[in-house]
């Protein structure tokens, strides 16, 4: 849009007059004249100058100036400024602006970029920085229409060509204002455009490098697998070799009444049997240490998800699930439900292990550390497992089966149905039994070699698991005598709650943790003891639940705790006081925490999550993903949580893992 006399133009050097010229003719006259003058005047004075009056008045004008302080600096000022700087001090902006654009260097003329934009690269300049034009430099102060009519007075219009001639250059300008609008605006436009390209592009990639992840880790297991696999065979091996020497230690050599007897009559062939040499049955064997497996590598596949996302949902059981724990991320999951079963599964693959028989009653509390399980049951038993000794195959088990059978792989679950996998895969993780209690145990907790169980019994019950037997009994009743003076007037010895009347649905003993000699426990009349498993005695309750306490866990600071009073509290173990508590709709029933998240199950089809970085509450589960597709899920029953990784298990017998 470059029109004739348009004001953004540069202005032609040729067009300037003599007298607003930088060199003129009638300059370079009188210049002329004074050189002349003065030299005259210097060449003269050379023959006398004592006897030269305008001689010695030149000079000593010339020194009367040179004393003034500004023309002093003004010399400076000279002589340190550069000849370019001298020239640019006297030519006009338009002028330089017109000279450095009328000259490109060839390298940069060579080096412009292709593109399909409609606009120059002097276009978008201008639009992009107007200030830097004369129009621009005029509309920079911004006013209000109203404002600017009353600044310029009345807008009646003139007759004369002066007035017609500026309402022109205003339209021209308004004009041009309009087009550098209009090419900033398609030029924001583009932008946009390219930006959604590009993160469009980036989430492809994205997705490509999380399957290229998700492999690398399912590599990795398989790896980790085969390697316990290996170090199994070598622990064999060495308990192979230790007691051959062993036997070959204690054979008797030969002396020379044998010898005197193999070379006389010797007794008839198998006279003396071969099997006298083995160890009887009725010896102890030896007893093998439990090895214990740490994975070398932990998963992170999860962390690149977003928070809500589900990762598998698995049809468990058929009952209710009244217990479930996982190791670590995509490791080893137990779940166990009304329906007297107990399941082991690999989370990576979705499959199910195995099946854990034993108990005669349905599983009410477990717990998975390492490769090791302890469940607690309603026959009033506590088994122990090692799941390193099952035999699985992470690539498809081929247990029990031929080589060449393609349904060899029998632990998936194409159908959304639970699987039966083979029997006998998990025959070798049976390692003891504890039978102490006399009703249902309902809470256990083991750390290193300390388990503490909780029973229907109202006793709390310490065991060594290395020597398998109970070293210390607590009676929860006696210390709530104690602890809250009870009047035994009455004499029927029987147990109530302080607060609210008693539930019997609920259990005696909910939920309980230990770590080294501190022991936490919550009961059903809502008081959380912290017990000193050296002494035996209850050294603080925190007293604050009005209803049953279901779940607890402690760290080194904080303990929190659920209850079916539909409250969520944190309290600080060094006071003793309430840190924080959150209130839910309906009882808690299950209850976990990681280093940033508190997940809670609270009778409803989501879990209910407590962000403690950002302070935030959100829901995270089925009852947000199937709400938009019109199903209704199950309520959940139990959750746990690890580095972001979350498992929940509903009434129904479904387990969901979700990244959260």
């Amino acid at each position: 849009m470059a029109e004739p006399g348009h004001d953004n133009d540069f202005p032609d050097v040729s067009s300037f007059d003599d007298e607003s010229s930088v060199v003129s003719t009638r300059g370079l006259e009188a210049f002329g004249r004074k050189v002349t003058t003065t030299a005259s005047h210097l060449l003269a004075a050379r023959t006398d100058p004592a006897a030269n009056r305008h001689y010695q008045s030149a000079m000593s004008e010339v020194h009367r100036q040179l004393q003034r302080p500004a023309l002093q600096r003004s010399m400076f000022s000279m002589a340190r400024t550069t000849p370019t700087d001298m020239v640019r001090s006297r030519l006009s902006t338009k002028e330089i602006q017109s000279r450095a654009l009328s000259y490109v260097p060839e390298e940069m003329l060579q080096n412009i970029p292709e593109a399909e934009n409609s606009y120059s690269l002097f276009q978008g300049f201008q639009a992009s920085f107007p200030d830097f034009t004369d129009e621009g430099k005029k509309h920079r102060r911004r006013v209000s229409r109203g404002r600017k009519l009353l600044d310029e007075g009345p807008t009646t219009p003139d007759a004369t060509p002066e007035s017609l001639q500026k309402l022109k250059k205003e339209k021209t300008s308004m004009m041009h204002q309009l087009e550098m609008l209009g090419i900033r605006k398609n030029m924001a436009s583009s932008e946009i455009r390219e930006i959604d390209a590009k993160i469009e592009n980036l989430a492809g990639m994205r997705r490509i490098i999380l399957e290229r992840l998700a492999n690398l880790e399912k590599d990795e297991a398989l790896l980790e697998h085969d390697i316990v696999e290996v170090e199994g065979r070598l622990e064999e091996a060495q308990e192979l070799v230790a007691e051959a020497e062993s036997v070959v230690l204690r054979t008797p050599t030969k002396s020379e009444d044998d010898v005197a007897s193999e070379k006389g009559d010797t007794p008839g062939f198998m006279s003396q049997s071969i099997y006298e040499k083995l160890p009887s049955a009725s010896s102890t064997p030896s007893k093998r240490k439990p090895r214990n497996i740490r994975r070398k590598s932990m998963p992170i596949l999860h962390e690149h998800f977003e928070p809500g996302t589900m990762i598998r949902s698995m049809r468990a059981h058929h009952d209710n699930i009244t217990a479930l724990d996982f190791d670590a991320p995509f490791g080893l999951m137990v779940s166990a439900a009304m329906d007297d079963s107990v399941r082991v599964w690999d989370l990576n693959a979705g499959r199910c292990i195995g099946m854990l028989e034993g108990h005669t009653a349905s599983v009410r509390t477990l717990q998975v550390n390492d490769n090791f399980l302890a469940t607690g049951s309603m026959d009033a038993t506590i088994r122990l497992w090692d799941l390193s000794k099952a035999h699985y195959d992470p690539q498809g088990s081929h247990f029990g089966k031929d080589e060449d059978d393609e349904d060899a792989i029998a632990f998936e679950n194409p159908d959304d149905q639970p699987v039966d996998p083979p029997a006998g895969s998990m025959a070798d993780c049976p390692l003891f039994t504890l039978q102490a209690h006399l009703d249902e145990i309902t809470a256990l907790h083991f750390r290193d070699n300390v388990l503490v169980s909780g029973s229907a019994d109202k006793t709390l019950r310490q065991w060594d698991l290395e020597k398998g037997r109970c070293v210390q009994t607590l009676d929860v009743m006696w210390a709530a005598a104690q602890a809250s003076a009870l009047s035994t007037a009455t004499g029927d010895g029987t147990w109530r709650q302080t607060t609210r009347a008693a539930d019997v649905s609920a259990d005696f003993v909910g939920a309980l943790q230990v770590f080294e000699s501190a022991l936490a426990c919550g009961t059903a009349d809502g008081m959380v003891r912290l017990w000193d498993l050296r002494s035996g005695q209850v050294h603080r309750s925190l007293v604050g639940h009005t209803g049953p306490v279901t779940c607890l866990q402690f760290d080194n600071v904080h303990l929190v705790t659920g209850s079916l009073d539909r409250s969520i509290r944190i309290w600080d173990l060094r006071t003793g006081s309430i840190y924080d508590a959150y209130a839910y709709d309906n009882p808690i029933t299950s209850m976990m925490f990681d280093t940033r998240r508190i997940v809670c199950a609270a009778g409803e089809d989501v879990v209910k999550v407590y962000d403690k970085v950002e302070g935030r509450h959100w829901d995270c589960g089925a009852g947000i993903v199937e709400a938009e597709q019109g199903k209704t899920p199950a309520i959940v029953e139990r959750v746990r949580i690890r580095d972001g990784y979350m498992v929940e298990g509903r009434r129904d017998g479904i387990v969901g893992v979700w990244t959260c």
